[in-house]
Parts: structure tokens; C-alpha cells; sequence
């Protein structure tokens, strides 16, 4: 595997990388249409660089510093982000299937649109976060903090909530075929009629 160390390069463009470790100080860079398959960027800082049309597959970020970045139409599959920094990051339409936010800070970060199907966003803080219209389907939120999140018409089919924080959650809209509705902390929890009814039963409740 190759150490890469390009802090003096300020802006990649088609660019395609296979296994290779990135080092230093990335701060600033714009990425246009680059491919990454099986790298790694322990510790690398990308604080506020700008990435557009790029795809990361199965790479690392492991205690990556990735704090304002702006990630637009690109995908990040199976990624590993473990006690990586987001704080403010900004995600516009993106694929991040199967990636993983073990320890991660996810404070203040922002998604506008995408799919977030099977991601591990496990006792995460992700309180007052706007997720609308989402797709987070099998996504694991065990032990997450998410007080106050606006998840409104997401489609939530299969996801894990287990000890949740869900207290006052918006869930009107949202899809949730194959969750465990009678093991929800549902108190203070936004729903509509449809849901509530299905709520009901899953406690046992007969609606005619």
C-alpha cells in the first residue's frame, strides 16, 4: 500500500486511486469525479474541502478530521468512519450504503436528500438532526440520540431502534414496515394516524 502525503495539491480532478494511504494536512481540496477503492486516511484532516461526483469504496477514515466538509452526489459505500470529526459536515444527495460512524461526532452535521440504507449510526448523537425524505432502510440507531429529529417521510423499513432516544421525534410520513414498533420509546413522539393505528396493534390492540 502506498503512502500518499499530496497537502501541496489543491484540487483533484478524475482522479483514480486503489489501496493507496493518504497523509497530511487536506484541508481546503476540491475533489471533482475521483474514484477511491480500499484506501486509507488515518488521522488525514479535510476540514472544510469540497468533494463533488466522487466515490469512496470500503475505505477508512478512521480518526479523520472532516470537520465543514461539503460532500455533494457522491458516494461513500462501507466506509468506516470510526472516531472520525464531522462536526458541520454537509451531505447533499449522497450514497453512503453499509458505512459505519462508531465514536464518530456527528454534531451539526447536515443531510439534504440521499441514501442512507444499512449505514451504523449506533449511539450516535444525532438530536434535532433533519433527515426528511431519507432513505435509511436496515439502518441501525441502537442507543442513538435522536430527541427532537425531524425523520418525517424517510423511509425507516427494517431500521433498529433499540433504547433509542426518541423523544420528541418527528416520524409523520415515514415508512416503517419491519420495525419492532412495541419496543419504541414513542412518548413525545410526532406521529400520524396511519402509524398510530399500527402502534396500537403492534401492542396487541384490536382496531375496528
Amino acid at each position: 500500500m502506498a503512502t500518499l502525503d499530496t497537502s501541496t495539491e489543491d484540487h483533484w480532478v478524475n482522479r483514480e486511486f486503489d489501496g493507496d494511504r493518504f497523509d497530511g494536512d487536506l484541508s481546503d481540496l476540491v475533489m471533482e469525479g475521483c474514484r477511491f477503492d480500499r484506501c486509507t486516511f488515518h488521522g488525514v484532516r479535510l476540514s472544510e474541502a469540497a468533494i463533488d461526483r466522487c466515490t469512496f469504496d470500503t475505505c477508512d477514515f478512521t480518526a479523520a478530521r472532516l470537520d465543514g466538509v461539503t460532500i455533494e452526489r457522491s458516494a461513500m459505500l462501507n466506509c468506516t468512519f470510526r472516531m472520525a470529526r464531522l462536526f458541520g459536515a454537509r451531505f447533499t444527495e449522497c450514497k453512503m450504503t453499509g458505512s459505519g460512524f462508531e465514536e464518530a461526532d456527528l454534531v451539526g452535521i447536515t443531510v439534504s436528500g440521499g441514501d442512507w440504507s444499512f449505514v451504523d449510526l449506533s449511539g450516535r448523537t444525532l438530536s434535532s438532526i433533519d433527515l426528511r425524505g431519507l432513505r435509511l432502510v436496515d439502518a441501525n440507531f441502537a442507543f442513538a440520540n435522536l430527541q427532537k429529529a425531524d425523520l418525517r417521510d424517510t423511509d425507516l423499513s427494517r431500521a433498529r431502534f433499540d433504547d433509542a432516544k426518541l423523544d420528541g421525534a418527528d416520524l409523520r410520513g415515514a415508512t416503517l414496515d419491519g420495525v419492532d414498533l412495541s419496543r419504541l420509546a414513542l412518548a413525545g413522539v410526532r406521529l400520524d394516524a396511519g402509524q398510530a393505528i399500527l402502534v396500537v396493534r403492534a401492542l396487541g390492540a384490536v382496531v375496528d
